[in-house]
């Protein structure tokens, strides 16, 4: 078995951190078995060359390995890329094709971004490592491949899991043994040698002085968080070959390739409604029915002042707070004589209304309130319809002088004669 120095130079991998050594001692004695790994970390701290190690210590390494981007392929196409296809199995197949998992029999497939397959192809995986068996797309026939799983992703599995966009099954059948690559930020030891690593490959490839960075430049460049990992720094490195002229960079010229958001903090939000929040809701709700209730009450007292009264101007003036509240502006005689409204439901408040302040639970003061409500409404029509009788008599059926007594319109009192078949 060889040590984790020797595969550390074998596959240019630089650092010396202890959660990067246990990494690749894991790998290194997971290799030699069939055991299915998955390899996690952020994007960008070099999680492909983990599933490598595997292919080139175990008794596959003479066959195929193949590595899929699972995020790269359309949702459309993923299912005839990894498990083939017949001829005419869906537009534009004009032959049969192999998929991933037939060419790469006795090897190594490496799926990288795994969190990505939609949940039609988790199934079809999740087939092929409990049995090795798949289907080709538009085939009926069962199929069977010898073929070991390295699979890798960015993604929190059990935030996935929970949100159902991956399988719990699939999840721990492909991580049977869990390889963590940690992020850069976490091995600051490291960050130096990996950038005078990527200067000194950057200066071959372009043919000139390495860059060389001062004392300050170190301390920016070891502290800061390298949200992008390797990955970043690695472009970083390629910029500052590139684009400067001194090759001696100080800490305010490393500044400046730097992004400013390195400090930005994410915010936590609630997405989720508490109970508390539904119980004010219906607090709310059952104080707008009473309001409306106490409204209809209101309008009534009014409608009886002017039965009373006969004179809309002077019942105007003594409620005038009263219809400024029920009618806004809009006091004209068609909108104080309108159509009666049917408020009875209203009062068919429920009784368990136990959380709302505003309401009165006690049975018999709804029993009363309905009582008096319903022994007004009655009346009400008796009233309108007596005193538009005696008006009427009283002109000898002349329309305009009626509704000039009775304070309304002639339109509305020739509606009211319609409605009472006088």
């Amino acid at each position: 078995m060889e040590s984790v120095q020797a595969i550390k130079q074998r596959f240019g991998i630089i650092g010396n951190t202890p959660a990067l050594n246990r990494a690749i001692e894991k790998t290194i004695q997971v290799a030699p078995t069939d055991i299915s790994v998955l390899v996690t970390g952020e994007s960008g701290v070099g999680k492909e060359s983990i599933p490598k190690i595997i292919h080139q210590l175990s008794h596959r390494k003479h066959n195929k390995y193949i590595a899929v981007n699972c995020g790269a392929i359309p949702e459309g196409t993923i299912d005839s890329e990894l498990f083939g296809h017949e001829k005419g199995a869906f537009t534009g197949a004009t032959q049969t094709r192999s998929g991933y998992f037939e060419v790469a029999d006795g090897g190594t497939i490496f799926l990288d971004e795994v969190g990505e397959l939609p949940l039609t192809t988790q199934v079809r995986l999740l087939r092929v490592l409990e049995n090795g068996e798949f289907i080709k797309v538009g085939s009926s026939k069962v199929q069977k491949t010898n073929v070991r799983i390295v699979a890798a992703t960015n993604v929190n599995m059990f935030e996935a899991i929970e949100k159902e966009k991956f399988r719990e099954d699939l999840y721990y059948r492909l991580s049977t043994v869990e390889i963590h690559l940690p992020p850069l930020r976490e091995r600051q030891s490291d960050i130096h040698l990996l950038f005078r690593k990527f200067a000194s490959d950057f200066a071959l490839k372009y043919k000139m002085p390495t860059v060389k960075l001062t004392d300050g430049a170190i301390d920016i460049l070891v502290k800061y968080r390298w949200n992008g990992n390797i990955r970043q720094l690695r472009n970083i490195a390629e910029q500052l070959s590139v684009l400067e002229q001194d090759r001696n960079i100080s800490a305010e010229t490393l500044r400046s390739y730097l992004p400013s958001a390195n400090t930005n903090l994410p915010a936590v939000i609630k997405t989720s409604k508490s109970e508390s929040d539904f119980s004010s809701e219906r607090e709310i709700l059952y104080k707008v029915l009473w309001d409306m209730k106490s409204d209809l009450n209101d309008l009534k007292k009014l409608t009886m002042e002017l039965m009373k009264n006969g004179n809309t101007k002077d019942v105007e003036k003594d409620n005038e707070h009263l219809i400024q509240k029920i009618y806004g502006n809009n006091t004209d005689d068609d909108a104080l004589y309108e159509e009666p409204v049917q408020e009875t439901e209203v009062l068919s408040i429920p009784e368990h209304t136990s959380n709302s302040e505003t309401i009165d639970n006690s049975q018999d003061k709804y029993h009363f309130a309905e009582e008096i409500e319903e022994e007004e409404t009655l009346s009400l029509q008796d009233k309108e319809l007596e005193l538009i009788k005696k008006s009427l008599e009283r002109h000898n059926g002349k329309r305009k002088l009626a509704a000039a007594e009775l304070g309304i319109s002639e339109r509305t009192l020739y509606r009211k004669i319609k409605q009472y078949d006088l």
